[in-house]
Order: structure tokens, then C-alpha cells, then sequence
């Protein structure tokens, strides 16, 4: 649709009075920045800590409990026009607006955009524009306390609030509760009639692409108007009659190029423009978006296993290699469309191919969208609920409704939208998170998920599936959270147990598993000033949010690996047993492939500087785990795998084409010695995968401290190795190399030689350069073996240091 005038310059802000706030804020008035939040611009203007750092999160939660102004004067001339809108795409979240000192609304729910009929209001000259938000704390606990409360994860009232809900903290993310004009906000001016929304669903069937347009207009006068859209060279157009508001068209496409997942094919877009014309012929409203022709559907019907979980891209079953997204900053004004792409390559690099939008966040951007539209990223998008029991009462399930519409009809069209989810965990905690006895049968939000929710996506957009939640079974009569249905997230490992027991499940779909790890050294250092840095050291404990998250993180290191002498150690170890569990987890899923059909691994990515599940860190540095993953996605994938008592070779093969080539399984010392070895050819058809169980002599070492496998089929897929023992048992050689290091264009090529085993090695060049990066990680050499590790920096970088502890680390250095 046409946009609107913008309105972001010359805008100040302040806090309206109260006993917290603090007094050098009192009667201060600032510049702001719009798109922006309160937070963002009291730290421009130098008058709060920057809240990422060492524990100055803590001295600024009067921010969300205090009220805040934003204002700024505009000049306008009126012209000829019906109607002069103010057009606000999102507000931060309680807010009353006024214009001249008049109020013209009032809103509450910051997933929804808003619009109002300002043009009897405005002057000629200068115009006074303010929007005032009310504390989200006094909003949400005023509703909590008349509604009765209700169960959640943490002890905060995000639930009682149509608001980002990890706002409120969560178990990887800070207390930061915003406020703000956080998307655009301006006039828009228009005659007759506009564009409201542009809705089209695309489909396509024996080699016929459709796409069916809805369009729905808003009038300022009852005329005749005409919609007209084109689409890969086809055009058609419908009358609107006097009167009436809504309207819809189909254009069909003949054996269009159709839009395919990453790994699956290309990703063809093409431009949809749709005009709104007068009945004079005159061009009233225009909108233009691309759109990719693709179908899309889930497959649920029972097997012999229980109940799948495999979604179809047109009609091809796409076997999901995925991570959980959440916001990619707190601050969302500074998540831009370039950072975005640069987690986008980041997840390509590690071949996922989905990515799920967690509930506790956002409906992601345009940009976000448009982006994933491009790479073939496919997109999971939760509607907005997390890890609570929700109310149904007003005013929010006319908010959810409405956001709920309005978001469904935003991202219609979109090709890498293949799944709408109803909620995260709530199903589960309603089950098993002892919520029913303090809800007393209060409402939880099981009529959103099951009722509401599932109505507004098959209404507005049928082309996409609905699941009610993750995870699901499929009904009602069957726990949400079983493996063999649905969909299930697999969070006793962290919490309670060793990582081997992934090996226990054989799931259908894992939504959710992951394993926690601290961020890079050179984010550590940037966000925490503690002297020594240490594993519980304040600053590092302040960014550890999980409830244990220091005892897990070590019962995980004692299961595995030897004890740390030092914080160097501790680092190195605990990023690499958190890339080794989501690697154990990954490849053992696949290898059950076609039984289990997708793993989503938590997370992605983090909004700040912290200890926590993600592979790419708050600074957005990747961390071991994300070479892990690149290897553990990789389209063709060997793996040793336990099986039936002993031992198999499993051999995925994600591609379109038979994987056929030679491979073999060798018991070797750690000296290098063969013991013993096999040759399989190997046949794998397109998307499937194959078990070769090992003879005896392989599956059985006749010294398991001493001894490896080593699994091989050229350079058609990256080897696999299985240890007989735990690293802390194994009698490892003091590690011994050769090294030298060559200038490379833009940093250094380092390349280590073995003269004994060297498991796991890993360079950390970020520890000598912040800028530094390097292309590969978690190597492990035999006696005799190189590898070339490749850095860029921006500043030259020692060459010694980078040979040398702590850059250069192996388990059994």
C-alpha cells in the first residue's frame, strides 16, 4: 500500500514523575530516536549504563515501571484530501496518543499496528504530536490482580500483557521492559479510497499456479472502484461495487518456476502489483510485494510408528534441519536488515534450512521475511505465547484476535512461511507444570490454541498449516508431549540428565532440545569487567540466567571430559561438550530418519551478551557448536551410531540425488595403528538414509581407553569418529604438533601438523583480535594428519599466540 508521510524527526522524550525514578532523570528532557525505545535513548543521551553490561540490568528496572512522554511538532499544509490518517505501525505497548493536545487513541497490544482520522485536528503550521506510555508493570499487574493470577515460568506478569514477552527476562535474556515508538509512524493522506489489505494465497496444483487475491478497501466516499493486479505476465482485475468493502480476484499461472526450500531446488520470485483505481480510471492506492509459487502441507496420519510430523514443499517431504529464533536484540530498532542477513548466512553456513520464530518474541519483520523469501530459509512462526497460563477474559481475546488477523494477512504470500504454531510449551505446562490446581479452572488459553487461532489461519490463509502448539501430539487423548507424536521438546537432558540419553528417544519431531555454553572469550570480555574472569565470578553469574545453569553446565563436563585447571580451560571445555551433546542429539535424530522427519535445535541465536544455548553468540560470534551443527546438517551426513548391541555406520543422504561411493570403517590405537577395517559400498537413495551394521571386531575394541573408529567414504562426506571411552578416561598422549602460519588475503593461514591424536582442536583467534574469525573448528587429527585453519582479522595478527594456549586448544593439550 502507498506509505505514509513519516514522522520521526525532532522527537523528545521524558519521564513523567515518580518516587522511582531516579533523580537525574527527573524533569530531563532528551532527544529520541523514532523507530526506537525509552532504553535506547536514555543511553544515547549518556544517562543510564549500557544495560548489557556486568549486572547494570539490575539497576534499571524502574524504566518499565515508569511513565514516559514522547513528543514532537511537525509542519503540515492541508491539501484537498478525504482523509489525513495517522498511521502508527507499532507502539510500544500501553499508549495514549494526542494531536494538538487532543487524544485521538489509545492502544495496548504492541503486536498490532494502529491508524486514526487526525485530519480535523491538524493545523496549518506547526503541529504538536505526543505519545504517552503507561508503565507495562501497572498495565499487566492491574489485569492480573482483577482477573486472578495464573502459572508461569518465571515471576512476572507477561502474560497479563500483549507485549514481547522475554521483555519481562527469561532464562537466556535481560529484564528490559520497553517502551517506545518501535516501528514507523506517519500521515498518510488519501482520497476516495485506500488499500487496507492485500491478502493473496498461493497455490499450486498439477503444474497450475493461483494466486487468490483478497483485498479489502476502506472509503472515504460510495463510488464504484476497480482492483487490478498482475503477476508473472498475467493480469486480471474486479469491480468493487458502491459500497461495498471487500473484493477478490484470481490469476493463474501456467506451469510457473516454482519456489523450493535451500538444498531442495531454486527459489524464483515474482513481482505481485495490485492498483485500486476510481471509477474515473484515476490510480487511488498501489501495493507491490513478491511472492513464490509453492505448496505446502503437513502430514499427520498415523503409521505404524504413531503419529508423523512431515511437512511437504510441493509434495516433496522435506526433512527439517532447524533452529529456534528469538529476538535478535532487546532493543528492536537495532536489529537491522543487514544484521539480519548476516544471521541468515550464518544459519545457511550450518546448513539449516527452517528456522522457528519462538512465541516468547515477535512476528518477525518484513525484512525478516523478505530474506528468508530469498535464501529458501523456511519459516516457523509461533503466534505470541510462551511458557504461561493466559487469559481469555477482555481485552485480550478481542487483542488476540485482532494481532492474530492482522498478522496472518501481513505475511500471506509469503513462500518461506510453512507453519503457523498456536503456542511454546503451554499445552505441555497446562499437563505437567502443576498449573491446574492454581487455576482452579480459570482460563489458560486453550480456546486460542485450539479454537481461535486454528479459525483465523484456515479463514485467512488455509495454504498454511496450523499446529496448536509446540509441542503437540495431535490430540487431546494423547500427552502433548510424546515422542511418538507430533511434535515434543526434549528439555531433561539439560535439566537433569547426561546428553547421551537423546539416544533414548526416537522421536517423530524434535521441536525443541538444546545445551548451554558461554559466549565467545572476546563477548565475555567486552560485557563483563570482572578481574579475574571466572566461571562464577559476579558479572558471569549475573549472565547466567538458567535456574542451576553453572551445576548443569559442570555435571555435564564430569560426565566427559577431564577436569579444567583454569577459566581457560572451563571455556574451552564447556563450548565444546555444548557442541558434542547438540552433535550426539542431531546426528542420532537423522539417523533414524524417515521415522523422525525434523530437529529444531534451541537456539540460534542470543539478544545479548550471555551464558546459553546458542550457536552464535549476543555479539554474534560463532561458537563451537555452530561448526558442530554445520557438520551434524550436513547434506550428506556418516555417523556411527549404537544399534542393536553393537555398532552401525549410518550413511543420510539429504539430497536430491543417490549417494553411491566406497566407504570404510577402521578400529584404530590413538597411535594411528589399524586393528581392524571394513569396506561397504555405499548406495543411498535420494532423502533417505541407511543402517550397515559393523562386524564384531569393529563394534569391540580390545582396548577401549585406546582406541577409536574411524568412518570414511572420500571427500563425498566429512568422516565420522566414535570413541570407546569418555575423553576423561581415555589415556590420551600429551598432545604434540608441528605449526606455522603464512599471511592469507585479510588475516593468516595456520596449519597444524600431528604428531600425536589431537582431539577437538580449535582455534580462538578472537582472544588476540575481536574482529578475528576462523572457517573451521573442533578438528581431530590422527599422528601425521594437517589441517589449515584459515582467520581473518582486521589487525595483523602474532603468529606465536596464535600457535600457542589459550588460542590454539585440544582436549589433550
Amino acid at each position: 500500500m502507498s506509505r505514509p508521510t513519516l514522522l520521526h524527526e525532532g522527537w523528545t522524550l521524558r519521564a513523567l514523575p515518580g518516587p522511582q525514578v531516579p533523580s537525574e532523570i527527573a524533569g530531563v528532557e532528551v532527544p529520541a530516536t523514532v523507530p526506537g525505545c525509552v532504553h535506547t535513548d536514555l543511553l544515547a543521551a549518556g544517562l543510564i549504563p549500557d544495560p548489557y553490561l556486568d549486572d547494570n540490568e539490575n539497576r534499571l528496572t524502574w524504566i518499565g515501571r515508569t511513565d514516559w512522554v514522547y513528543q514532537t511538532t511537525f509542519h503540515h499544509e492541508p491539501g484537498g484530501d478525504d482523509r489525513v490518517d495517522l498511521a502508527c505501525a507499532g507502539l510500544d505497548t500501553v499508549a495514549t496518543v494526542t494531536l494538538n493536545g487532543v487524544e485521538v487513541g489509545r492502544t495496548e497490544n504492541q503486536h498490532r499496528s494502529y491508524r486514526f482520522d487526525v485530519r480535523s485536528l491538524l493545523r496549518a503550521g506547526d503541529n504538536t504530536l505526543a505519545v504517552r506510555f503507561d508503565s507495562p508493570y501497572r498495565y499487566a499487574e492491574a489485569h492480573r490482580d482483577r482477573l486472578g493470577d495464573r502459572p508461569n515460568a518465571y515471576p512476572e506478569p507477561f502474560h497479563f500483557i500483549r507485549k514481547t514477552a522475554c521483555n519481562f527476562g527469561w532464562d537466556w535474556g535481560p529484564t528490559v521492559v520497553t517502551a517506545g515508538i518501535w516501528q514507523q509512524i506517519g500521515l498518510h493522506a488519501w482520497s476516495a479510497a485506500r488499500l487496507a489489505t492485500v491478502r493473496p494465497l498461493v497455490t499450486v496444483d498439477g503444474g497450475v499456479g493461483r494466486v487468490e487475491l483478497h483485498v479489502e478497501v476502506e472509503r472515504a466516499r460510495d463510488e464504484p472502484l476497480t482492483v487490478h493486479a498482475t503477476v508473472a505476465g498475467v493480469a486480471a482485475e474486479v469491480t468493487v461495487p458502491a459500497g461495498e468493502r471487500a473484493a477478490a480476484l484470481t490469476l493463474t499461472v501456467d506451469d510457473p518456476a516454482l519456489w523450493w526450500p535451500v538444498g531442495y531446488g531454486e527459489q524464483p520470485l515474482h513481482d505481485l502489483d495490485v492498483t485500486l483505481r476510481a471509477a474515473d480510471g484515476r490510480d487511488l492506492d498501489t501495493a507491490s510485494r513478491r511472492i513464490g509459487f509453492r505448496s505446502v502441507r503437513l502430514d499427520t496420519t498415523p503409521d505404524a510408528h504413531g503419529t508423523p510430523f512431515t511437512l511437504h514443499v510441493n509434495d516433496v517431504p522435506i526433512f527439517v534441519k532447524g533452529v529456534n529464533w528469538i529476538p535478535d536484540d532487546a532493543f528492536p530498532n537495532r536489529v537491522t536488515r543487514a544484521r539480519l542477513a548476516q544471521r541468515f548466512d550464518q544459519a545457511l553456513g550450518a546448513n539449516v534450512n527452517l528456522l522457528r520464530i519462538w512465541g516468547g518474541g515477535r512476528y518477525e519483520s518484513d525484512d525478516f521475511y523478505e530474506l528468508a523469501d530469498e535464501a529458501g530459509l523456511l519459516v516457523q512462526q509461533d503466534f505470541l505465547f510462551a511458557c504461561a497460563a493466559y487469559p481469555e477474559e477482555e481485552p485480550f481475546r478481542t487483542e488476540v484476535e485482532a494481532e492474530a488477523r492482522e498478522q496472518v494477512t501481513r505475511l500471506a504470500g509469503h513462500p518461506s512461511l510453512v507453519l503457523w504454531t498456536g503456542n511454546n510449551e503451554n499445552i505441555w505446562g497446562w499437563h505437567d507444570w502443576d498449573w491446574q490446581e492454581p487455576l482452579a479452572g480459570r482460563t489458560w488459553g486453550r480456546g486460542y490454541y485450539l479454537e481461535l487461532l486454528p479459525a483465523t489461519v484456515g479463514e485467512l490463509d488455509p495454504t498454511v498449516p496450523y499446529w496448536p502448539g509446540s509441542p503437540w501430539s495431535g490430540s487431546d487423548d494423547i500427552h502433548p508431549n510424546d515422542p511418538a507424536h507430533g511434535t515434543m521438546h526434549i528439555w531433561d537432558v539439560w535439566n537433569d540428565d547426561d546428553y547421551t540419553k537423546y539416544r533414548e528417544y526416537v522421536p517423530r519431531f524434535v521441536a525443541e532440545f538444546g545445551y548451554q555454553a558461554p559466549p565467545a572469550y572476546a563477548t565475555l570480555r567486552r560485557s563483563i569487567s570482572d578481574e579475574p574472569l571466572a566461571h562464577d565470578s559476579p558479572g558471569m553469574a549475573h549472565h547466567q540466567k538458567a535456574a542451576d545453569g553453572d551445576r548443569k553446565l559442570q555435571r555435564g563436563l564430569d560426565a566427559h571430559l577431564p577436569p579444567p585447571a583454569d577459566f581457560d580451560d572451563w571455556h574451552y571445555l564447556t563450548q565444546l561438550n555444548q557442541a558434542r551433546a547438540i552433535q550426539l542429539g542431531v546426528e542420532h535424530f537423522r539417523s533414524h530418519r524417515p521415522v523422525c522427519t525434523g530437529t529444531i535445535v534451541w537456539q540460534l541465536n542470543d539478544c545479548w551478551p550471555v551464558t546459553s544455548w546458542a550457536a552464535v553468540d549476543g555479539d554474534g560470534r560463532r561458537k563451537p557448536l555452530w561448526y558442530a551443527l554445520r557438520r551434524a546438517y550436513a547434506d550428506r551426513l556418516l555417523t556411527v551410531q549404537p544399534r542393536d548391541g553393537g555398532l552401525a555406520l549410518v550413511a543420510v543422504n539429504e539430497t536430491g540425488r543417490a549417494w553411491t561411493a566406497p566407504a570404510t570403517v577402521t578400529r584404530l590405537t590413538l597411535a594411528g595403528e589399524p586393528r581392524a577395517k571394513t569396506s561397504v559400498d555405499l548406495d543411498v537413495p535420494a532423502y533417505s538414509s541407511v543402517v550397515l551394521p559393523l562386524p564384531a571386531e569393529l563394534a569391540r575394541p580390545d582396548e577401549a581407553r585406546r582406541e577409536l573408529l574411524v568412518a570414511e567414504a572420500g571427500d563425498t562426506a566429512e568422516r565420522a569418529l566414535w570413541f570407546f571411552a569418555e575423553d576423561r578416561d581415555i589415556e590420551w598422549p600429551a598432545a604434540d604438533w608441528d605449526a606455522t602460519v603464512e599471511p592469507a588475503d585479510g588475516g593468516r593461514r595456520v596449519r597444524v601438523t600431528a604428531r600425536t591424536v589431537l582431539r577437538d582442536l580449535t582455534l580462538f583467534p578472537d582472544r588476540l583480535d575481536p574482529s578475528a574469525q576462523v572457517d573451521q573448528a573442533l578438528v581431530t587429527l590422527l599422528p601425521g594428519e594437517s589441517v589449515v585453519f584459515t582467520v581473518r582479522a582486521d589487525a595483523p595478527l602474532d603468529a606465536d599466540a596464535l600457535t600457542a594456549r589459550p588460542v590454539l586448544r585440544c582436549v589433550n593439550d
